[in-house]
C-alpha cells in the first residue's frame, strides 16, 4: 500500500523508512549541545490543534524540553536519551514507546537520527 496523506484517512507507509517528503520543522530551540534540526509529515491537525499526529524526524543534538499536552510516542528509528527533571532516564531505540503526560520536563539528547510516529493530544 503506497502513502496517501489526502485520503479520507491519511496513511504513510514504513515510517521508519519513509523516503516522501518531509517539511522543515526548524532547528530545536536553546540547544545544550549540537544544532537538532527537526521535520516530519503531519497527518492530522484538529480544531485548536489536538489532536496533532503525525511523523517527526530529529538529527543529533540535546536540548531541554517541556511538553505542551499528553504526547504518546512510537519511535521507529534511531536512538535517544530523554532524563526527566527528577533524573529518570529513558533511553530510546527502535520499538520502544513512550507516554510523555503533559507538563514532563527535562532533557532530549539524541544520538542518532531518530523518527517517531507521534500524536499530542
Amino acid at each position: 500500500m503506497p502513502t496517501n496523506l489526502l485520503s479520507s484517512a491519511p496513511y504513510l507507509e514504513g515510517p521508519a523508512i519513509y523516503l516522501g517528503p518531509l517539511k522543515d520543522w526548524g532547528h530545536q530551540p536553546n540547544p545544550i549541545s549540537g544544532n537538532s534540526k527537526s521535520d516530519g509529515v503531519l497527518l492530522h491537525k484538529g480544531p485548536g490543534g489536538q489532536p496533532e499526529v503525525g511523523l517527526w524526524q530529529c538529527t543529533p543534538g540535546t536540548w531541554p524540553l517541556e511538553i505542551p499536552r499528553d504526547e504518546l510516542c512510537h519511535f521507529v528509528s534511531g536512538r535517544a536519551t530523554y532524563i526527566h527533571e527528577s533524573g529518570e532516564v529513558i533511553e530510546i531505540v527502535p520499538g520502544t514507546m513512550v507516554l510523555f503526560p503533559a507538563g514532563w520536563k527535562g532533557t532530549c539528547t539524541v544520538h542518532e537520527t531518530m523518527r517517531n510516529v507521534y500524536m499530542l493530544s
